[in-house]
């Protein structure tokens, strides 16, 4: 599977790496007392025409920490980027699975890699692959996938990642929906909420806040312990700064996650990102698509559908994930729900900061009313005793569900033990 191409972008190209402001003064590029976040180069501050510096040595620059590799190098990474390490393909490219160590580059770390050859035929892949390289190259976190290094040769424009072997949240979630013993157990799901908002958190206080704008299922991704990580930073932009409240810029991300004021005003915040939270929160909770066309039309929408339970707590157990049989704690669904409600506030300054939706899910994470691991169900039946007489008896079947590191028995009589819900709710800012 080749990859060789040519495009005719490339005179756009040689000036996309140039600060527009050479001066170390501007008020854009420091603050006093900033930390090293505050020495970050925007993605605005690289834009412009006008430079005397070649594009190779811009890249070189030590701000951005990342290996600059040859197409000969990642055809070796990748076999030749071979059919069978071909990983999927999105709108920006094409990903295949690679293996880099120390004797293809000193300092390199024995690792798999994802190599994501761009497609840059149009002027949107070029401002994506320019941001993931701006954004990633700087930005390093726990909850972040980790850029190793890019391919910036002839017309070739290429970005190496660390692999994460579990692939993205959508497949998990959404397209093994076949089998209940494939869904994702409760407290996994909450486990990669978490990560992703930790990594949302950390974007938002940067000392130059950055704005994520494109925050979905598709683009978590999960290492082999569930370890959640934001990637594709295509459509990552920088926040306000100083006495600027929002951000205006052009309406782009994805159908179901953007919140309703950027969408009829192009204003853009960190608030943006949190209602995106939201959806997916509640994805993570419901099962379903943000958006799902082959569901009845009153239920294609999920935010629609769903909200009006949200603070319902009689009802709430009408919207939760069939495939979890129940097998969640009916205190952290019901927390769950309201700040998933909270974050889906149509009033911006009502949502939470991402922070305080770190600290809430954390909490949830220590609750313990949860009915996981080996159970027996015991199912009535009839038999005949010795003098032909009809009596009950009891069969036992075994059922081994999702232990995730609980263990324990749990004897249930019938379909299912009776749960206890409350009517109880939390009043804060209204967000109908």
């Amino acid at each position: 599977m080749g990859v060789m191409r040519t495009s005719n972008w490339r005179p756009n190209f040689l000036h996309c790496f140039k600060p527009t402001d050479p001066n170390p003064d501007s008020t854009k590029s420091k603050k006093n007392g900033a930390s090293s976040s505050s020495n970050r180069i925007s993605l605005l501050d690289w834009s412009g025409p006008q430079s005397q510096l070649s594009v190779m040595s811009d890249l070189s620059n030590p701000v951005f920490n990342l290996h600059i590799f040859t197409m000969k190098e990642l055809q070796k990474v990748t076999s030749n980027f071979t059919r069978s390490n071909y990983l999927g393909e999105g709108g920006f490219g094409t990903v295949f699975k690679g293996f880099v160590d120390a004797k293809l580059r000193p300092g390199l770390e024995p690792q798999p890699v994802a190599v994501k050859v761009l497609d840059l035929d149009g002027s949107q892949g070029h401002r994506e692959w320019l941001a993931e390289v701006i954004f990633l190259g700087q930005l390093k976190h726990d909850h972040l996938v980790n850029l190793i290094g890019y391919c910036c040769e002839n017309e070739q424009r290429v970005l190496v990642y660390e692999y994460m072997e579990r692939g993205n949240l959508e497949h998990l979630l959404f397209r093994s929906k076949s089998s209940n013993s494939n869904a994702l157990p409760w407290l996994t799901r909450l486990k990669i909420a978490v990560g992703a908002a930790k990594g949302l958190a950390f974007l938002h206080e940067e000392e130059k806040p950055v704005i994520y704008r494109d925050f979905k299922t598709s683009n978590i991704l999960l290492d082999s312990e569930y370890n959640a990580k934001l990637s594709d930073f295509g459509l990552a932009t920088d926040g306000p700064e100083g006495d600027e409240t929002h951000v205006t810029t052009q309406v782009m991300g994805t159908e179901g996650y953007a919140a309703p004021e950027y969408v009829s005003t192009g204003h853009l915040t960190t608030m943006s990102d949190v209602f995106s939270f939201g959806v997916v929160l509640l994805e993570l909770l419901t099962g379903r698509r943000s958006v799902d066309k082959k569901l009845p039309i009153r239920e294609q929408v999920l935010i629609k559908w769903a909200k009006p339970f949200l603070k319902d707590t009689q009802r709430l157990d009408q919207i939760m994930d069939p495939r979890l049989e129940g097998q969640y704690s009916i205190e952290g669904a019901k927390k769950a729900a309201a700040l998933a409600h909270q974050c889906l506030s149509h009033h911006d300054k009502c949502r939470p900061t991402m922070t305080k939706v770190v600290r809430t899910l954390e909490r949830l994470l220590e609750l313990n009313d949860i009915s996981i691991g080996f159970f027996v169900y015991i199912v009535p039946s009839e038999v005949k005793n010795e003098k032909g007489c009809v009596m009950k008896c009891v069969e036992e079947k075994n059922c081994d569900e999702h232990k995730n590191g609980f263990e324990g028995e749990l004897k249930v009589e019938g379909r299912r033990r009776k749960r206890h819900r409350s009517s109880k709710s939390k009043k804060g800012c209204s967000s109908s």
